[in-house]
């Protein structure tokens, strides 16, 4: 599902990950709007019910998770980490219905990996001051700046392989069982889904617990 571009002479492919996506983004705005004008229409006498019901389960459960592992002053992260985990989780299950997972391209997860990366930095640098953010990299010793650096760095580098890792090879396996069983496929179809869920859930959530643990490291 790839598609050339061709602008001043020069061809450009947008690979298939990306076109999942940008699609896996468009269905996601829609669905929030729908909530928000549900949640507009919605009476405050009246307990919500059906939709609103599971969102409403959904918000009250992050914003415990992160009360909870990032600290009542860090509650502004919520919207953020729910965004992260809805999005990440969509990305995972997305083969599921007939697109290219995006988290199976390296690229895509680091650049995710990589602005959380940087979020936590300057959460760091204006809650403890950037005199003493430099300073860190100097602990214990002067002689560990350069490993203390590397350390940092390789940060947002883990965390996108751990989740690239787990769904190409979770994608590679299923095709090379479906070619090994032939018409004998269909059978381990259930248990492909299964898995797929699970993989795709528990890598979101793990991606998640590891922003929280990254933005929150160094707080006092």
């Amino acid at each position: 599902m790839e598609i050339a571009v061709i602008y001043n002479g020069n061809e450009f492919i947008i690979p298939n990950t990306t076109i999942s996506a940008i699609i896996i983004a468009i269905f996601l705005i829609i669905v929030a709007v729908i909530v928000s004008l549900k949640i507009k229409k919605a009476k405050a006498e009246e307990a919500p019910s059906g939709f609103l019901n599971v969102i409403e389960l959904l918000v009250e459960t992050m914003d415990n998770m992160v009360k909870s592992n990032m600290g009542e002053k860090n509650m502004s992260f919520s919207p953020f980490i729910l965004t992260l985990m809805v999005f990440i989780a969509a990305c995972n299950l997305s083969g599921l219905f007939g697109l290219t997972p995006p988290t199976s391209d390296f690229g895509f997860i680091f650049m995710v990996a990589l602005i959380v990366f940087i979020i936590a930095q300057i959460n760091h640098m204006k809650s403890i001051g950037i005199p003493k953010y430099l300073k860190g990299f100097t602990e214990p010793y002067a002689l560990m700046t350069p490993l203390n650096i590397i350390s940092e760095l390789s940060n947002p580098i883990s965390m996108s392989f751990r989740v690239f890792g787990n769904i190409l090879s979770g994608g590679l396996v299923t095709t090379l069982l479906y070619t090994a069983l032939g018409n004998f496929s269909p059978l381990i179809a259930p248990l492909h889904i299964y898995l797929d869920i699970f993989v795709g859930l528990l890598q979101a959530f793990v991606f998640v617990m590891l922003t929280m643990v990254s933005i929150n490291t160094g707080e006092n």
